[in-house]
């Protein structure tokens, strides 16, 4: 074996609050790039006019499910990766590595497919307003289509992520989203002889940066992860490792893909009140993105650490890592609720918020963003189960929370007392999440981590 591999790897040795914040730092400032960039998309689609918001909101659910396809199998690749690498299987982390990526594409196919055939459909099922089905059929179509770009550069990114290479991320992901923020503006309006796109011309600053995010990432593995052989010649996809990978991948991406049903469920739950109510929730989504983006990026550093250190058998460590990684996610999500509670009409404001939207959005930011006190501790407890290899975990307490709570609180709250309850349906459906997930973390650590010694 290399030196490298053979050398202790940093995630076994290093002090845990600077390898958290070494693992961490980078992906949370790429990902605060990241949820910039998704707002100044949504900020200068919203110069087009509410419904051009309005039909780039009703897409998310689908733009969830490619994340939550990409993002799901990342984790199993991550959890299984570090688990090879913290037991010095380095062949084994190879060939997880291998068919990381060509799941990755697998993915690409299958979301190509679903733009190509049902971008329209998708829409009618949601609002018969023509020119939001217009606007939405062209956005959702070339996001679909060039949807390789999410695919490769999650999975990419993984590889780095799992080796403790974070930096190179960061780099990854902040270029791909400069580039996206460049481009908006110029393919949205037409500027620099550059033909007037609107709503298409969003999709395609997105999807650029993200391919040129999938370049550097390619870049970055074959010249600086030298504990992975990312050499394809002669691969064949080998089913062990596939079902290994999505027995912790499976349930995040249908946790994840909750999500996306959640959404859309909500956003037909606004449309019976306004259009105008499901452009509010869709601006929701866009800002509590620079919220939880810096949580996600926490969660990236976290499971590589802890999946390393229950391989190694290092109960200290494990313990360390997620009562440091809950400080810090509740501390951020503090900082959260203060803009959301002070600030609603000028965080509103970015998106060219009319009366009607202030009307409705103030009272709805200020509502939402008390589940902020919950959801810190919540997904850092959810992302404990996936590193541990128990995903299933992470299913429940996301299915109880979106589809048991959340759709049937909002419904009731909706037909019951109008559109100003509704929103008290995410607050409700947190408390709910942080009591399970308590529950099932006591399990966890009964059955994994005690015994450990």
């Amino acid at each position: 074996m290399q030196n490298l591999q053979t050398k202790e790897n940093k995630m076994g040795v290093m002090p845990i609050p600077k390898l958290l914040i070494t693992m961490s730092l980078p992906m949370m400032l790429s990902m605060l790039v990241q949820a910039l960039y998704n707002i100044v998309d949504s900020m200068f689609v919203a110069q087009i006019n509410e419904n051009a918001l309005t039909a780039v909101s009703l897409a998310f659910p689908i733009q969830s499910l490619m994340i939550a396809l990409s993002a799901g199998t990342g984790v199993g690749i991550n959890a299984l990766l570090s688990r090879n690498l913290g037991e010095k299987k380095f062949e084994d982390a190879n060939q997880a590595a291998k068919n990381g990526i060509f799941l990755s594409l697998v993915s690409f196919g299958i979301m190509a497919f679903i733009g190509l055939t049902c971008s329209h459909t998708f829409f009618r099922l949601q609002t018969r307003d023509e020119q939001i089905v217009t606007y939405g059929t062209q956005y959702l179509t070339i996001i679909c289509i060039l949807s390789i770009g999410i695919f490769m550069q999650m999975t990419l990114e993984r590889l780095l992520q799992s080796t403790g290479k974070t930096i190179y991320t960061m780099i990854t992901q902040g270029i791909g989203a400069i580039i996206n923020i460049i481009m908006d503006p110029i393919l949205i309006f037409g500027l620099f002889g550059f033909p007037r796109l609107e709503v298409a011309g969003a999709a395609i600053a997105t999807v650029t940066g993200q391919i040129v995010a999938v370049a550097l990432s390619v870049y970055f593995n074959c010249t600086k992860n030298r504990e992975l052989n990312l050499n394809l010649k002669g691969f064949k996809p080998d089913k062990k490792i596939i079902a290994t990978i999505y027995q912790v991948g499976i349930p995040s991406i249908i946790m994840q893909s909750i999500g996306s049903v959640m959404v859309f469920g909500m956003n037909k739950i606004l449309l019976m009140f306004s259009s105008t109510a499901a452009a509010v929730f869709g601006v929701y989504f866009k800002l509590q993105s620079f919220i939880f983006m810096p949580i996600f990026g926490l969660n990236n550093g976290m499971i590589p650490i802890i999946a390393y250190n229950f391989g190694a058998k290092n109960k200290k460590r494990i313990e360390s890592t997620m009562k440091l990684s809950i400080l810090l996610a509740v501390s951020i999500m503090f900082v959260g609720l203060a803009l959301f509670q002070i600030f609603p009409a000028q965080l509103l404001g970015f998106f060219d918020a009319s009366e009607h939207m202030l009307e409705i959005g103030v009272p709805a930011l200020r509502i939402i963003s008390l589940s902020f006190i919950f959801a810190g501790y919540c997904i850092i407890v959810g992302s404990v189960f996936q590193a541990l290899g128990n995903g299933m975990y992470s299913l429940i307490v996301s299915a109880a929370r979106q589809l048991l709570v959340i759709l049937p609180a909002a419904y009731l709250f909706a037909v019951l007392y109008g559109l100003s309850m509704v929103w008290w349906s995410i607050p409700l459906a947190e408390i709910v999440s942080v009591a399970l997930s308590t529950l099932l973390f006591k399990r966890i650590r009964t059955l994994k981590i005690d015994p450990l010694g």
